[in-house]
């Protein structure tokens, strides 16, 4: 089960109605119990432009995280009494699933990248949220599966 706050449910939400219709991404780091939304700048159009073979894809429909503000986020959660929670994108005009580029994504050759943390998929049309997802490694499937996702208010 992932378990965000109402907080950061919204500031996810809101992070995927200024970037549609290019997707969103960013990074929940969980400091002393409290939850921080680190947005990343998708540069998958950077990405394309340069190589299109390579990146065929434009940011309306994949994501490529810029590489310092991603390594900016991992340190953050390398500190004491920090953890990095999940990882987050949107799915302009499509449902929140787990598609196959999010697991390429997510996978460091034949293995996941980062297997304790949740991946979670914002399902966006225009700028009404319709489905909020998160998606987890299950070692026994050797896959990703969806998994549970609770919000609730910021405890005090």
């Amino acid at each position: 089960m992932v378990r965000l706050s109402a907080e950061t449910k919204n500031r996810m939400c809101q992070h995927a109605r200024e970037t549609f219709p290019e997707e969103c991404c960013g990074a929940i780091i969980t400091v002393d119990g409290q939850e921080e939304v680190h947005r990343i700048d998708n540069i998958q159009n950077l990405m394309n432009e340069k190589d299109r073979g390579m990146y065929p894809r434009r940011a309306e429909t994949a994501y490529f995280m810029e590489p310092k503000q991603l390594f900016a986020a991992v340190k953050a959660s390398d500190a004491i009494n920090a953890k990095l929670t999940a990882f987050y994108h949107s799915h302009p005009n499509h449902d929140a699933y787990f598609s196959d580029e999010d697991k390429m994504q997510a996978m460091f050759v034949d293995e996941p990248a980062y297997p304790d943390t949740s991946y979670v998929v914002v399902s966006i049309y225009g700028d009404e949220v319709r489905a909020i997802k998160a998606f987890g490694w299950d070692s026994s499937h050797n896959d990703f599966i969806e998994k549970g996702l609770s919000v609730a208010e910021q405890l005090r």
